[in-house]
C-alpha cells in the first residue's frame, strides 16, 4: 500500500508543471524535437543530482543554512527570469518558418541539467516526500535513490511526452510561426512566473 500511495503521489508531481516541463517545451520551439529530447534528458540528470543530495543528506544542510538556501535559490531563480525574458521579448520574422534561436543539443543538454539541478523545491521537495515512504528496518539510501529515481524517471517521461506534442504542433509549415509564437510566449511567461515564485519561496524551518 505504501509504494502504491507512493506511485499515486509521484505521478501527480510528474503532471504538475514546473520549470523543467516549461523548459523543455521552449527548446523544443526553438530547435525542434531533438533539442527537445536533449533537454529532457538534462533535466534528468539535475533531478538525479538532488536524488543523490537528498540521500547524502545534502539537501537537510541547504533546507537549514539561510546562506546556502539563499545562493541557490536566487542563482536558480534568476536563470529562469533570464530564460523568461529572453522567450518574451525574441522578434518574430521570416525566421519563425523554421525553428528559431537554436544552439543545438549539447547546449539544450547541458542547460537543462542547470535549469532541474537549481531548482531549490526539487531538493527540498524530495527531502520531505521520499522519507515517508522508506522501511526502516532496511538501508536508507538505497530506498532514497530507488525511489527519487522513479520520480525522476516519470517526470522524464512526461516531459518527453510534451516535446513530442509541441514538436507535432509545429509540424504544420502554414501554422508553424503563429504556433511557435504563441508556444514561446507562454514558456516565457510561465518561467518568468516560476522564477517568482521560486524567489519567494520561504526557507524550510528545521524542527
Amino acid at each position: 500500500m505504501s509504494f502504491v500511495a507512493f506511485f499515486v503521489a509521484a505521478i501527480l508531481l510528474a503532471i504538475t508543471p514546473g520549470p523543467g516541463l516549461a523548459y523543455v517545451v521552449a527548446r523544443t520551439v526553438a530547435g525542434g524535437r531533438s533539442e527537445g529530447l536533449a533537454s529532457c534528458f538534462g533535466t534528468a540528470i539535475g533531478g538525479l543530482l538532488h536524488v543523490a543530495a537528498a540521500a547524502l543528506g545534502l539537501s537537510l544542510l541547504i533546507a537549514r543554512s539561510a546562506l546556502l538556501f539563499a545562493a541557490v535559490k536566487y542563482v536558480g531563480a534568476a536563470y529562469l527570469i533570464y530564460l523568461g525574458v529572453r522567450l518574451l521579448l525574441r522578434k518574430d520574422d521570416a525566421a519563425d518558418i523554421a525553428p528559431v534561436a537554436s544552439h543545438g543539443a549539447r547546449r539544450a543538454f547541458r542547460e537543462g541539467v542547470f535549469v532541474e539541478a537549481l531548482n531549490v523545491k526539487t531538493a527540498l521537495f524530495f527531502l520531505a516526500f521520499l522519507p515517508q515512504f522508506v522501511s526502516p528496518g532496511q538501508a536508507l539510501i538505497p530506498q532514497l535513490v530507488a525511489l527519487g529515481s522513479i520520480c525522476v524517471t516519470l517526470n522524464t517521461l512526461v516531459d518527453v511526452g510534451a516535446v513530442l506534442a509541441a514538436s507535432r504542433l509545429l509540424r504544420s509549415s502554414a501554422a508553424r510561426a503563429a504556433r511557435a509564437r504563441m508556444l514561446t510566449r507562454t514558456s516565457g511567461a510561465v518561467m518568468l512566473g516560476l522564477g517568482g515564485y521560486l524567489a519567494l519561496a520561504r526557507r524550510a524551518v528545521a524542527a
